[in-house]
C-alpha cells in the first residue's frame, strides 16, 4: 500500500510540475492579444504598423490606391495623407471586412473645396473583394484600390480584432 501511495504522490509531482511549466506559455499568449493605441501607414513602403504603448505590434505589407500622390479629390484613386481616425467598421463589406478612415479631414475638405471639387470618402483599411481570396499575399504586388489600404483576408480579421474604433491612424508619403 505505501508502495502505491509514494507512486502516486510521484505521479500528481509530475503533473503538478508539467502543469506549472505549460502554463509558462499563457502570459506570451496574451501579450499577443494587446489591442492597437496607433497605426501608421508608409505608402513609400507599403506598410501598415500597428502600435501598443509604443511598441510595434505588427507589421504588414499593403495595396494603396492605383495612383500615386496625395488624395485630393473624389475618384483622384489616390490614397490620402494625413491625420485621421478609425471611425466604424464594416462586417459585411464587399472587401470581406473593412475599418472607415475618417477621411475627409476638415483640411481636406477646404482643399478640395477651393479647386472646386467634393473631397470624396469612404476611404477603407479592408481586405480583398469577394472572391479573390486565393490571391493571399499577391494582392498588394500591385495597387489596385480606389484609394484604400488594402490587406489579405486572415490580415484584415486579425487588425478588425486588434484596432478599436477611435484609434488615431497617420499615413505618410
Amino acid at each position: 500500500m505505501k508502495v502505491q501511495t509514494a507512486k502516486v504522490r510521484g505521479a500528481i509531482q509530475v503533473a503538478g510540475l508539467m502543469v506549472g511549466l505549460c502554463s509558462t506559455s499563457f502570459p506570451a499568449q496574451a501579450e499577443t492579444a494587446s489591442v492597437a493605441d496607433r497605426l501608421v501607414v508608409m505608402k513609400s513602403t507599403h506598410t501598415l504598423i500597428l502600435y501598443a504603448k509604443g511598441q510595434e505590434l505588427r507589421r504588414y505589407q499593403i495595396a494603396l490606391g492605383r495612383a500615386s500622390g496625395a488624395k485630393d479629390h473624389e475618384g483622384d484613386h489616390k490614397t490620402p495623407e494625413g491625420r485621421y481616425v478609425i471611425d466604424g467598421r464594416n462586417a459585411k463589406s464587399r472587401f470581406h471586412l473593412s475599418l472607415h478612415v475618417s477621411y475627409p479631414s476638415e483640411i481636406d475638405k477646404r482643399r478640395a473645396e477651393k479647386e472646386g471639387l467634393r473631397p470624396g470618402g469612404d476611404i477603407m483599411i479592408h481586405g480583398v473583394p469577394d472572391g479573390y481570396a486565393w490571391l493571399g499575399q499577391h494582392q498588394h504586388d500591385i495597387d489596385w484600390t480606389d484609394g484604400c489600404v488594402a490587406l489579405t483576408n486572415p490580415e484584415i480579421e486579425e487588425v478588425w480584432r486588434l484596432v478599436p474604433n477611435g484609434t488615431p491612424i497617420e499615413i505618410m508619403p
